[in-house]
C-alpha cells in the first residue's frame, strides 16, 4: 500500500512530524486571524495555507498510521502495547477530523475577509472568532495527546 512503507522505513514514521508542527500552526494562526484584524491582511496567506496544508498532513499521518497498526497487528501485536495503540489511533482520528473543521472554518473567514477593507458583521466575526478559538484548542489539545500516546507506544515501558 502507498502509506505502508518506503526503503523500509513505515511511511507513518516519516510524516508524522508535518502533522507535529503544521497543525499546531494552524491552531495560533487561525487564532491570531479571527482576534487579530488588523494582521489578517499580512498574515491571510499564511494562515490560508496551513488551512490546507495541516489537514492533509494529519490525514496522511492517519492513515499511514493505520497501515503500521495493521501491519504490526498481523505480525501478532497484543497486550498492553496494544491497548496504547489503540488510544494513539483513537486520539489520530480526532486529531484528523478536528484539524479538517478548523482548516475549513479558517478558509471560510479567510476567504469572506480576504478582499481589502472586507469585514463582516460584528456577530459573524464573534461567531468566526468563538468556533475558531474552540477548535483550534480541541486540536491542540489533541494534537498533544496523539504525539504522547504514540510516544509511550515506541518508547514507554510496558
Amino acid at each position: 500500500m502507498v502509506f505502508d512503507q518506503v526503503n523500509g522505513l513505515p511511511v507513518h514514521i516519516l510524516v508524522l512530524h508535518a502533522a507535529v508542527i503544521f497543525v499546531p500552526l494552524l491552531a495560533l494562526g487561525s487564532i491570531v486571524y479571527a482576534l487579530v484584524k488588523p494582521w489578517r491582511s499580512k498574515i491571510g496567506w499564511a494562515v490560508a495555507l496551513l488551512a490546507i496544508v495541516a489537514p492533509i498532513s494529519a490525514t496522511v499521518s492517519k492513515l499511514s498510521g493505520t497501515e503500521l497498526y495493521n501491519r504490526l497487528l498481523s505480525q501478532g501485536m497484543s497486550g498492553p502495547g496494544k491497548v496504547i495503540l489503540d488510544d494513539h489511533m483513537n486520539y489520530g482520528t480526532i486529531t484528523m477530523w478536528l484539524s479538517i473543521a478548523l482548516g475549513v472554518v479558517t478558509l471560510v473567514l479567510v476567504f469572506l475577509t480576504a478582499r481589502s477593507g472586507a469585514s463582516l458583521p460584528k456577530v459573524a466575526d464573534i461567531a468566526f472568532a468563538v468556533v475558531i478559538v474552540v477548535l483550534a484548542a480541541l486540536t491542540g489539545y489533541y494534537i498533544f495527546e496523539t504525539g504522547d500516546s504514540g510516544a509511550t507506544a515506541v518508547w514507554g515501558t510496558y
